[in-house]
């Protein structure tokens, strides 16, 4: 019997066939290499191919897909314009809230340290400003899951929020 180990990608297969004799007696006998076994007396086994795996998921959710991470991932952050309208609801935290001739602004700090303000009706990359009050700000995120019934959702974010380490 033979032993024919291959390498299909990041798998070890082991091909056993028959052909070349080992044999195992009761008297010790030398065992020969298999090049040289007379080629008359053995005949070569050519190694199956490997068979393709496909997932059917019959209705079912891929087991791949991350249930963190579902939908639309947003684009990196090179793929972003700059400024106010490269920053997602989520990366942006409310620092400070000014009254100005009787309008409520916003200021915002985004990952990089840099502080923006805003006022209600402003864009940013996946939502825009709705409301600014004295003590919050709500943004109306688009969603860009496709298994969500809802396209927006009100993201309230506090100016205590920050303060408690939230």
């Amino acid at each position: 019997m033979t032993c024919r180990s291959i390498w299909m990608g990041t798998t070890l297969v082991l091909h056993i066939g028959a052909g070349v004799g080992l044999h195992a007696a009761a008297s010790a006998q030398a065992v020969q290499p298999p090049d040289a076994v007379d080629p008359a007396v053995a005949s070569p086994v050519a190694p199956e191919p490997a068979e393709l795996y496909s997932y059917d998921s019959e209705g079912r959710r891929d087991p791949f897909v991350s249930l963190i991470a579902r939908g639309v991932e947003l684009p990196s952050v090179s793929e972003r314009p700059d400024g106010l309208l490269g920053l997602s609801v989520n990366e942006v935290a409310l620092r400070g809230v000014v009254l100005s001739v009787g309008t409520y602004l916003a200021v915002l700090e985004a990952p990089d340290n840099k502080t923006y303000i805003v006022r209600p009706e402003d864009v940013l990359f996946d939502g825009s400003v709705k409301e600014i009050t004295a003590e919050f700000i709500v943004f109306m995120e688009n969603v860009s899951d496709p298994l969500s019934l809802v396209t927006e959702r009100e993201v309230r974010k506090g100016l205590r929020d920050a303060e408690e380490g939230r």
